[in-house]
This record gives C-alpha cells, structure tokens and sequence, in this order.
C-alpha cells in the first residue's frame, strides 16, 4: 500500500533550475530513508541524493553542490531542488523509499516512485 507519486519533471535548459516532488503515503514519514535515483537509456540506474531517517543526506558527485534534497514533514513530501543542470543530467528520476533508517542500493529499495522525466536541452 506504499504510494510514492512524483511530479515536477520537464524540459529544461543547461544552467537551468527543476524541482522535483515526491508525495509518499502508506509509511511512516519520515521514518524512513529515500532517495532520489535516476536511470537513462541504456544505463544502470544511480544513486543522485537520499536521506537517512534522521536527517543526513548524501549525494552523487556529479550532483553535489548543484541539487539539494529535502523533505517536509507535514506535508509527508520528498523533494529535490535540482540548479546548474547540465545535459548529463538528463533522465528519468524516482523517487525511492526503504523500509529503515538509512540508505541503500538500489537492490533493497523496497518502494519506487514512477518516475519522471528531466530533459536537459538548449
């Protein structure tokens, strides 16, 4: 009965700024650690930020500095501030939840989101 519904993905220009929502119901927000993950065409899916239950968040190297993930408790949300995008940013993004208080691979997530789309073109 998780439910984790995205939105916020579009058409973006390089340098320029998208934020992402994720919507979660069916678990204890925010007692659970999630992330955000991203997978292109043909490419394995990876690791962009996540959270742990407490509040620490980790995030890809190619993402630190210009995305920040966050969440709002009462609105039992996760989001993702993404700026400076870059082309490679290009992908489809999922919003992912486990059930425990830290992050894992990709392999353990026990709920996903559908994912949405981010295109980044000029």
């Amino acid at each position: 009965q998780v439910q984790l519904v995205e939105s916020g993905g579009g058409l973006a220009q390089p340098g320029g700024s998208l934020r992402l929502s994720c919507a979660a119901s069916g678990i204890r927000f925010p007692y659970n650690a999630m992330a955000w993950f991203r997978q292109a065409p043909g490419k394995e899916r990876e690791s962009v930020a996540s959270i742990s239950s407490g509040g620490s968040t980790y995030y890809a190297d190619s993402v630190l500095g210009r995305f920040t993930i966050s969440r709002d408790i009462a609105k039992s949300s996760l989001y993702l501030q993404m700026n400076n995008l870059k082309p490679e940013d290009t992908a489809t993004y999922y919003c992912a939840a486990w059930s425990y208080m830290t992050p894992g691979r990709a392999d353990t997530v026990n709920a996903w989101g559908q994912g949405t789309l981010v295109t980044v073109s000029a």
